[in-house]
């Protein structure tokens, strides 16, 4: 199942927070697509998928919106 993020306008570590906060409810193997501008994003959301066990696809950027699809783990 997927489900979907609106990060855009939150600093860090709010788009960070907010993910952590949506996929604790989500089933292992259910997909967040997160949208962020903040440019610390970048850096913050690989580091917390990885230390978090998540799998993070990059989906590039349209403008100054990151587009990401977070694939939660068993972490």
């Amino acid at each position: 199942m997927t489900h979907d993020l609106d990060a855009t306008g939150l600093l860090c570590p709010l788009p960070v927070l907010r993910a952590r906060k949506r996929l604790r409810d989500l089933a292992v193997g259910d997909v967040l697509r997160v949208q962020t501008d903040d440019p610390a994003a970048i850096i913050d959301i690989p580091h917390f998928c990885a230390e978090q066990g998540h799998l993070l696809h990059d989906d590039g950027a349209q403008g100054s919106v990151h587009n990401w699809r977070i694939v939660k783990g068993t972490a």
